[in-house]
C-alpha cells in the first residue's frame, strides 16, 4: 500500500527558509512522478513543483528561483527546499504520487495524481 508522509512544516517570517520532506513507501515502480501541492484557505489546491523518477523537475512560476525539489532515492524521500518565503506561500503542503513517466505540467492540477499525503502546514507571518 502506497504511503506518503509529509513533514517539516512550520511558522516562519517572510524571507526565511523551510525544507519539507515527503517519505514515500509501499511502491516499486519503473517510473513515477511526485509533486508538491499547496492549498491556502478558500483556494484550490495548486501544484508547486514536480520531480520525476528520471530526475526531471518542474515549478510553478511564482516559486521559480526560490524553491528546489530534490529526491533521495536511497531513503525514498522527496524534499522541497523553500527559500525566501513570501506572504503568498502559506498553506497546507501535500506531496502526491502519479504513475506516469514525466511531470505533466502545473496546468493539469490534481487530476494525474492518485496517492496523497496527509498535508503539512506552512505559515508565513511577520
Amino acid at each position: 500500500q502506497v504511503q506518503l508522509v509529509e513533514s517539516g512544516g512550520d511558522l516562519v517570517q517572510p524571507g526565511e527558509s523551510l525544507r519539507l520532506s515527503c517519505a514515500a513507501s509501499g511502491f516499486t515502480l519503473d517510473y513515477y512522478v511526485i509533486a508538491w501541492f499547496r492549498q491556502a484557505p478558500g483556494k484550490a489546491r495548486e501544484e508547486v513543483s514536480c520531480i520525476s523518477s528520471i530526475g526531471e523537475t518542474n515549478y510553478v512560476d511564482s516559486v521559480k528561483g526560490r524553491f528546489t525539489v530534490s529526491e533521495d532515492n536511497a531513503r525514498n524521500k522527496v524534499f522541497l527546499q523553500m527559500n525566501n518565503l513570501k506572504p503568498a506561500d502559506p498553506g497546507v503542503y501535500y506531496c502526491a504520487l502519479s504513475r506516469i513517466e514525466v511531470c505533466p505540467g502545473t496546468g493539469w492540477g490534481t487530476a494525474p495524481y492518485d496517492q496523497w499525503g496527509q498535508g503539512n502546514q506552512v505559515t508565513v507571518t511577520s
